[in-house]
C-alpha cells in the first residue's frame, strides 16, 4: 500500500463512514455553543456568581466583541454574505443533484453554522443598540446560547439522519 492509498482511505471522501467527519460536527457545536459572541461561557457564569470585577470583564469583552462584530459586517458584510450564498448554493447543487457527499456534509456544517452567525449579528446589533448591563445582559447571553444549541441540535439531528441514509444507501447499493 503506497502513501496516497494511505492517506485516501484515512481521508474518506464518504464522508458520512468517515469518524473525522463526527468529530469534526461535535468539536464544531461543542465550541459554537461554548463562545457566545466570542465571550467563553465560563465567563458568564463567573459573572454571575461573583459580580464586581467578573462582571466589568464580561461587559467590556462583550462591548469589544460586538463592536468589533458589527464593524466587519458593516465593512464587507454584502461580499461576505454574497461569498457565503455563493459556496453555499455550489455545496447543496453538488450534493444534491450530482451526489457528492464531502459537498453534502460541508454543507451540513455551513448551513447551520451560517444561521448562527446571522444571530450573532443580530444579537451584538441588539446588545449595542440596547446597552443592557448586569442581569439584563447575562440574560440576553444566555439566550444566545440556547438558540445556538437548539440550531445545533436540529443540525446534529439532521445530519445524524441524512448520513444514516448515505450509509444505509452505500450498503444497499454496493452489495
Amino acid at each position: 500500500m503506497d502513501l496516497s492509498e494511505t492517506l485516501l482511505e484515512i481521508i474518506d471522501m464518504r464522508s458520512f463512514s468517515n469518524l473525522w467527519f463526527w468529530i469534526a460536527l461535535a468539536v464544531m457545536w461543542s465550541t459554537a455553543s461554548h463562545w457566545v459572541l466570542g465571550v467563553p461561557n465560563d465567563m458568564i457564569v463567573r459573572a454571575r456568581r461573583s459580580a464586581g470585577q467578573a462582571e466589568v470583564d464580561l461587559e467590556d469583552l462583550v462591548r469589544i466583541n460586538c463592536n468589533r462584530l458589527l464593524y466587519i459586517a458593516q465593512v464587507s458584510g454584502l461580499w461576505l454574505l454574497g461569498l457565503g450564498c455563493f459556496i453555499l448554493t455550489g455545496l447543496f447543487t453538488m450534493g444534491l443533484f450530482y451526489d457528492v457527499q464531502l459537498a453534502q456534509a460541508l454543507f451540513l456544517l455551513g448551513f447551520p453554522m451560517s444561521l448562527v452567525g446571522l444571530l450573532n449579528i443580530s444579537t451584538a446589533r441588539l446588545i449595542v443598540d440596547t446597552q443592557p448591563k448586569g442581569e439584563a445582559l447575562r440574560k440576553r447571553l444566555s439566550r444566545q446560547r440556547t438558540y445556538t444549541q437548539i440550531i445545533g441540535m436540529i443540525a446534529i439531528f439532521a445530519t445524524s439522519l441524512w448520513g444514516m441514509y448515505q450509509n444505509l444507501r452505500d450498503i444497499i447499493f454496493l452489495q
